[in-house]
């Protein structure tokens, strides 16, 4: 395999420029009497001196670097790196969304209020909840925002000593974080040998001090927790109440709702699941659903409707307060409405249908070569490990991941979730092809056996990318964020 031809940075050459400017009509001696002379350049800055069409080329070639979901496969676990249709792009680009102010007075945004009004509703169908604010920015905002809402309602309770809050061991990383933003302690639960929650573990942490058990369902393993609807029990029967993480609903959709197993607070990522692809820093949105006893705590403003109008709801007493400014990440939400109004009940459905055949085709074919920790059907995602290629070669996760960007293919999360060894965490999400799939399949499978026959080959990749491995540990604590002439 060709890599590509090196980067040329020093491009510059005398005399060249790429813009045409008037002559200043500011008199040089103005300049300097209006600019404190420590901040006058002594002579001419040292930039490059290149040609338009220099420019245009080398940040056209660079952008052409970098992997996105719109060139090829993206297969992060628990990320959904979905292909996103372009229809709802145009849709959030409509001059009527885009230009919208959220000072503009409420007579003029009807539409806008609308279609915020409606996604409410279908979210809060979807998951089986009550009420939806679409106010969070992400869904680790989210976890927050449902935190919140749950300590809001026990000290209205009075029971102002519920100050724990249970997160099994497979749980994202994000979810003993927003709750030690709350000022509640996190007690870890073990998982059981099937993957799930220790049912057994759980009941002795259970008491009249926890506040919410956290759970993603399907979780982090992409598997089922079978014993749901008794975990809801039990928290409920001390007074607690659960909170679904929805970073992996996309597996659930038209055939199970979190309300219905039992969860009281459910929150949604509109950029993992209805659309809107997630990564490099946003935008996301994370809206917070709750059961009927929960309403009153939710963050103002929520959208209401009279049957005439639409409104912006700020009239109650026991909110939590505002969690962002405005009324959320609108055009996220455009992008969501589009996806389901598209999709409808029976697509939402085909789309957990394709995520679940999908992972399970991908998850069954690498067994060949890697090993699965837990032994079931799985959901959206699955985690295997090469602990047979590990065992023989010293090849590893990591090795195994970067050599795949030799392929063109983006690797799957790695080491998360903490539980499994040298775990690769693999979302073929339902968007892909066969076609694409048999590539990455074959693509681990030659890996495999590269690992066997030449293991340097794969310690050391990658060998094609623009640059070769690095020292991650030391990008991270000394990034170097630009350029040097001569560097």
């Amino acid at each position: 395999m060709k890599g590509p031809e090196p980067l040329i940075f020093e491009l510059s050459s005398p005399g060249r420029k790429a813009y045409s400017l008037p002559a200043s009509d500011v008199p040089e001696k103005d300049i300097r009497s209006l600019i404190p002379g420590g901040f006058l350049r002594e002579g001419e800055p040292d930039l490059p001196e290149v040609s338009e069409v220099d420019v245009v080329r080398h940040y056209t070639r660079l952008s052409q670097l970098n992997h996105g979901v719109d060139i090829g496969f993206y297969p992060l676990g628990s990320c959904t790196m979905k292909y996103s249709p372009k229809v709802n792009e145009w849709a959030a680009r409509l001059p009527g969304f885009a230009w919208l102010h959220p000072y503009q007075p409420e007579e003029l945004v009807q539409g806008a209020l609308q279609l915020m009004y409606e996604l409410q509703q279908y979210l809060a169908e979807i998951g089986g909840v009550d009420k939806v604010s679409l106010q969070p920015a992400a869904g680790a905002h989210g976890e927050l925002t449902g935190l919140l809402i749950i300590r809001a309602y026990h000290r209205h309770r009075g029971e102002l000593g519920r100050d724990k809050i249970i997160v099994p061991d497979s749980a994202h990383g994000t979810n003993p974080a927003s709750a030690a933003m709350t000022g509640c302690r996190i007690v870890e639960v073990k998982s059981d040998s099937r993957g799930g929650v220790d049912v057994g573990e759980l009941e002795k942490v259970l008491d009249e001090r926890v506040a919410a058990l956290m759970l993603t369902n399907p979780n982090t393993l992409g598997l089922f927790d079978e014993n749901i609807v008794r975990i809801a029990r039990m928290v409920h029967d001390k007074g607690g109440l659960l909170y679904y993480d929805g970073a992996n609903a996309n597996a659930i959709m038209g055939y199970s709702r979190p309300g219905d197993m039992g969860f009281d607070v459910v929150h949604f990522n509109l950029h993992k699941t209805f659309s809107t692809p997630h990564g490099g820093g946003g935008p996301g949105s994370g809206p917070v659903g709750v059961k009927e006893k929960l309403i009153p705590f939710l963050p103002v403003p929520t959208v209401g409707f009279d049957g005439e109008r639409y409104f912006l709801e700020y009239d109650r007493p026991l909110t939590i307060g505002q969690m962002k400014a405005f009324y959320g990440n609108f055009g996220v939400a455009v992008k969501a409405y589009a996806y389901i109004r598209a999709l409808g009940a029976e697509g939402l459905k085909r789309v957990s249908e394709n995520a679940v055949l999908n992972a399970n085709y991908v998850m069954r074919r690498l067994l060949e070569w890697y090993d699965l920790p837990y032994d079931r059907h799985c959901k959206h995602e699955f985690v295997v490990n090469p602990r047979r290629i590990k065992d023989r070669t010293g090849v590893k996760t990591l090795d195994i991941a970067k050599r795949l960007l030799d392929y063109g293919v983006h690797p799957p999360t790695v080491y998360f979730p903490l539980i499994v060894d040298e775990a690769l965490m693999i979302e073929p999400t339902e968007t892909e092809s066969q076609e694409a799939l048999d590539y990455f399949v074959e693509a681990l499978g030659k890996i495999a056996e590269e690992a066997e026959r030449d293991p340097e080959k794969v310690k050391t990749a990658p060998h094609t990318t623009p640059v070769g491995r690095l020292d991650e540990a030391g990008a991270a604590r000394r990034p170097v964020l630009r350029w040097r002439r001569g560097a």
